[in-house]
């Protein structure tokens, strides 16, 4: 029988990993609750007209890379590959669009079917926030500024560099999209397989593209510049001013756009040379029309999602774990008393670890194999004094301590 091996793209989370992972979501679910975001959870899997419908039949998400298939009951199912359709979803199904301002936090895996490359899988975690219900450029800034928090709390901030854009609004996006049409129309032949069929469903899309050819065609594109109406031009105005009054540096990159007719006005993007040509940390932009795509009333919304794999890789190692103590018993009567013995040291906040079995000498050795910072050994005279002895596992120091004494003795010696 072959040795079974996790399916391609997806990883084992081993301690080590997880911590790194865990310190990536903690540290943002605590920044987001300064805010006051609260945390959202949603399922993983959706009916797929739940993300069919606002990503679009014809783009490379829904056509190429959902997990999609149809259950027992004959119901069309999809692992979700991003969550902001799905936190809509839980808004229009729970009738929340009249509770607006929502400020939502998130944290979970999503699936895609993808190469798998540096920081790329196909099981992939994000951490992400949504805030519907506010149109002024306030929203913009403080997603902006939250995940901008997040990177520092992270020790990363001075790693990554804040791309910024406008899609302007609906009127000025139409006028842009006609323009781009005209433009890669008469340089179709030219264009990758990709922009070809982008061309007919997502021009703006071909701005992005990473195919050398298409890299030159967009280098004489018309710019967005210069079909922003002037309520557009005053948007991204007042994003950039708010920003810049925080302190947040950013940089304007027209080539930065977001496909989907639903986005408008701010497009964002924390980047890092760090990592390669995976080199996006952080995403998102402003999606005034997606509630509407989605069956709901008009309602604006900007939100960002952040990969924690890339993240993780980026962050130095996490604080490190609290040193167990080592529980030692010899004798029948000493393992039971150690059972009562471990819950009342974990009362007290400790980490206590049992050494199980074997006589002093294997025990001693599996306390050394955890990093032990001191052994509790118990046996017939320990019991008798109603104390137990203390072995300080860096010094080899040792003491009888009455069993009252022990865990301020412990937390002591603990730091």
């Amino acid at each position: 029988m072959p040795e079974l091996q996790p399916a391609r793209g997806t990883q084992d989370l081993l301690p080590e990993t997880m911590r790194r992972h865990r310190r990536v979501s903690d540290t943002a679910r605590e920044q987001a609750r300064l805010y006051g975001f609260a945390e959202i959870a949603t399922p993983v899997f959706e009916f797929t007209e739940v993300f069919a419908r606002p990503i679009g039949e014809h783009t490379d998400i829904v056509a190429k890379e959902m997990y999609t298939f149809n259950d027992r009951g004959g119901e069309e199912i999809t692992l979700r590959p991003e969550n902001t359709a799905g936190v809509v979803r839980a808004v229009l199904s729970n009738g929340l669009t009249q509770s607006t301002p929502l400020k939502f936090f998130y944290s979970g895996p999503m699936f895609r079917y993808e190469r798998p490359q540096k920081g790329r899988f196909r099981q992939f975690h994000q951490i992400g926030v949504e805030l519907l219900g506010v149109a002024q450029p306030q929203a913009d800034i403080e997603v902006i500024a939250l995940g901008h928090r997040i990177l520092q709390a992270l020790g990363i901030g001075n790693r990554v560099t804040l791309d910024i854009n406008t899609l302007g609004d609906p009127e000025s996006r139409a006028r842009y999209r006609g323009a781009l049409v005209d433009y890669y129309t008469q340089h179709r032949a030219e264009l990758s397989e990709d922009s070809q069929r982008r061309l007919d469903s997502n021009p703006l899309r071909i701005l992005d593209s990473k195919d050398p050819g298409d890299i030159g065609i967009n280098g004489s594109a018309p710019a967005f510049g210069l079909y922003l109406n002037e309520p557009s031009r005053e948007f991204f105005a007042r994003v950039k001013d708010g920003l810049g009054l925080l302190g947040i540096e950013c940089r304007e990159n027209p080539r930065l756009v977001r496909g989907l007719d639903y986005y408008t006005h701010t497009v964002f993007e924390f980047v890092t040379t760090d990592l390669g040509a995976q080199g996006t940390v952080l995403a998102g932009g402003r999606y005034d029309g997606l509630v509407e795509v989605m069956g709901g009333p008009a309602m604006p919304g900007v939100g960002w999602a952040a990969g924690i794999e890339r993240l993780a890789m980026l962050i130095g190692e996490p604080p490190a774990l609290a040193r167990p103590i080592a529980l030692v018993p010899l004798g029948e009567a000493a393992e039971r008393a150690a059972l009562k013995l471990g819950e009342a040291l974990r009362d007290a906040g400790l980490v206590v670890e049992l050494t199980y079995s074997g006589n002093l000498q294997r025990r001693m050795r599996r306390a050394d194999r955890i990093g032990a910072r001191a052994a509790v050994l118990i046996g017939d005279n320990e019991l008798a004094q109603n104390a137990a002895t203390l072995r300080d596992l860096d010094s080899g120091a040792q003491e009888l301590v009455p069993l009252g004494d022990l865990p301020a003795r412990l937390k002591a010696l603990a730091g």
